[in-house]
């Protein structure tokens, strides 16, 4: 039998073929944040053509930046100085009967999204060249997912295939999907360009600033003059367990597709956005020069451990809200996005999707717990970790297969407990506090993501972890956790802080210009007033888009608002909107033209006021 370890000795092999052994450290990401239609380098702001399989820091977002990236509180991947975001698109197996299947990922169960491995390999061609960290505000991506037949170059020699089969001889790899079952899954591998143009943080077609060398090989080589900077190295794998559909091969053609529509295997790619701590990598690049390609033996100053590291479970937990509002899978009846299936060899045409109607929405978080504040006063305080062996909430507790997060808090609240927790689908659990330890990660969806055992519209709880509900009947507040925002880390920070009892907090970033028109207006879901007008205020929400364009956002918050059924805002070009009624606030809405600074620039400023308790927001943008 052949190990994995064997397997991983070959693989290396055949990534050196054309240099020496080199230096490189191994990152396996036990998790992954989401699966949805997103992609903020091609589609910033707007859902993206196809379904990606999204891992790295939870500052992920739809228009996120490096400072979105480096507010992340967890990671899906291990290094705690890695915030990047690592993405590559979803497969499927297409059915005879037309409809497409999701393909599980390696580590897919019990509630987990199983992960990527990202090579970090110190590849300075034969000039020996000095290799550099990417730099803030760094982004790129690989691959075509347009390509439907094998070019030759560097770019398409770039993405390859691995045929896994423990127990039988290795198989060549290949550029294109193998026509043939693997045993033990499908590889799917993409190896970025290392050669940077010095300049651009990213391009118009988010490559041009990057290069593959022009001599040697596509994984080791020189850099052209035009690219002159060359950077650490990085390859992605993944793992689909495409062994899964071996009986269910019905044509001549292998089953398989990428969400794009391509079952060709050409047109994979992987996308990049850099959140590391710079000189962090840096460092690591510098140093981490063993080619046992362990993190573990990469080793600072002092001979300790140079990387801190999150635990396995922080990475499971590290998950997001699929905020594109659409059905996935696991069974659709067509490719998300409208990508029909195209064989080549011309490359694909991009779909105009006209009939496309799915919208970027809040309204998803109601699929991972269920708001009691009105009806019961408990509010839901996050997914929790827990264990066998030491209960989070060491209390009473009851195991029914008719489940339900009512039945459990009711059951809690007659014994008396502050804390209900549900886990396992049929599990409940009770107690009156819980370790920090064990406290859920602010800003992720966690673990909890087991159906109810007697409502499967609802949560409760999954593997070792708790869906936790808190008794805030008769308390100054009563609001469920931020387990995910639209805009990113940033934004979860400041809805935070401007939802606490008494808070006083900034949120900023750089303003940009905004050309939009005059008037826009646009609803929020329903959540605490402050919460809502932040996310109303946020650059790629509707309600501001066409008024301001901006993620520079001021928050002075000095008590928590009342909660809000419905915020609507409108407002822009110099009119003053006010009173727009909601169900207990109002909200006064102020669009002024000014200058500001030495400069004189012109400046859009729209200020939103919720009175009573007050809580003001002003976002500013230069024009």
């Amino acid at each position: 039998m052949k190990s994995t370890s064997a397997l991983l000795t070959g693989f290396l092999a055949t990534l050196w073929t054309a240099a020496p052994t080199s230096a490189f450290f191994r990152m396996p990401c036990p998790g992954r944040l989401v699966d949805e239609r997103a992609d903020p380098i091609v589609k910033p702001g707007k859902i993206s053509g196809h379904v990606h399989s999204i891992a790295g820091g939870n500052g992920f977002g739809f228009n996120m930046t490096y400072g979105d990236a480096r507010s992340s509180s967890c990671s899906s991947c291990p290094i705690k100085a890695d915030l990047s975001n690592y993405w590559v698109p979803h497969l499927y197996y297409r059915a005879q009967n037309g409809t497409f299947v999701e393909v599980p990922v390696s580590g897919d169960g019990d509630g987990n999204l199983g992960g990527i491995t990202v090579y970090y390999l110190q590849r300075p061609g034969a000039n020996n060249d000095p290799l550099k960290a990417f730099p803030e505000g760094f982004r790129m991506l690989a691959g075509d997912p347009f390509r439907r037949n094998f070019t030759g170059d560097f770019a398409a020699q770039g993405v390859s295939y691995a045929c896994l089969d423990y127990d039988g001889p290795a198989k060549p790899e290949t550029n294109g999907f193998p026509d043939y079952n693997c045993p033990d899954g499908l590889r799917a591998q993409v190896f970025f360009p290392s050669c940077w143009d010095g300049v651009n943080l990213d391009s118009a077609d988010h490559k041009s600033h990057m290069s593959y060398p022009i001599s040697g090989a596509y994984n080791d080589g020189v850099c052209p003059d035009t690219h002159p900077v060359h950077l650490v190295s990085i390859f992605y794998e993944i793992i689909f367990q495409t062994n899964l559909f071996a009986d269910q091969w019905w044509d001549t053609t292998q089953p398989f597709v990428w969400a794009m529509g391509d079952p060709t295997g050409y047109g994979f790619h992987g996308d990049f956005v850099n959140g590391w701590d710079v000189d962090t990598l840096q460092y690591a690049v510098d140093h981490c020069l063993n080619d046992s390609g362990n993190i573990s033996d990469c080793l600072a100053e002092d001979g300790s451990e140079f990387f801190e590291l999150f635990t396995n479970e922080e990475s499971k937990f590290c998950t997001l809200p699929a905020f594109v509002d659409e059905t996935i899978g696991p069974v659709v009846d067509a490719l998300p996005g409208c990508n029909p299936v195209t064989y080549g060899p011309e490359e694909a045409v991009p779909s105009k999707c006209e009939s496309d109607t799915t919208v970027i929405s809040d309204a998803v978080l109601a699929n991972y717990y269920t708001d009691v504040t009105q009806s019961l006063g408990w509010e839901y305080a996050g997914c929790a970790f827990d264990s066998i062996s030491t209960r989070t909430l060491d209390g009473s507790n009851e195991s029914k297969d008719d489940m339900t997060v009512e039945t459990c808090i009711s059951f809690c609240s007659n014994a008396g407990y502050s804390y209900a927790g549900l886990e396992y689908s049929t599990q409940c659990y009770c107690g009156n506090s819980v370790a920090a330890a064990n406290a859920p990660i602010a800003g992720v969806v966690g673990g909890c993501l087991f159906p109810c055992g007697g409502n499967s519209t609802q949560m409760c709880g999954g593997s070792a972890a708790l869906s936790l509900y808190h008794n805030c009947a008769g308390s100054s507040s009563c609001a469920n956790a931020n387990i995910g925002v639209i805009e990113g880390a940033a934004s979860v920070a400041a809805s935070a802080a401007a939802g606490s009892a008494t808070a006083s907090a900034t949120a900023a970033a750089a303003a940009v210009s905004s050309s939009a028109p005059s008037t826009a207006t646009a609803t929020s879901t329903p959540a605490a007033a402050a919460t809502s007008v932040v996310a109303a205020t946020s650059a790629t929400a509707t309600a501001v888009a066409a008024v301001v364009s901006s993620k520079a956002t001021s928050i002075d918050a000095t008590s928590a608002p009342a909660a809000t059924a419905i915020a609507a805002v409108t407002g822009g070009g110099g009119e003053v909107v006010t009173n727009i009624v909601t169900d207990i606030v109002t909200v006064q809405v102020t669009s002024t033209i000014t200058t500001k600074g030495a400069s004189a620039t012109p400046c859009k400023t729209v200020t939103v006021t919720v009175p009573g308790p007050t809580v003001t927001v002003t976002v500013t943008a230069a024009i």
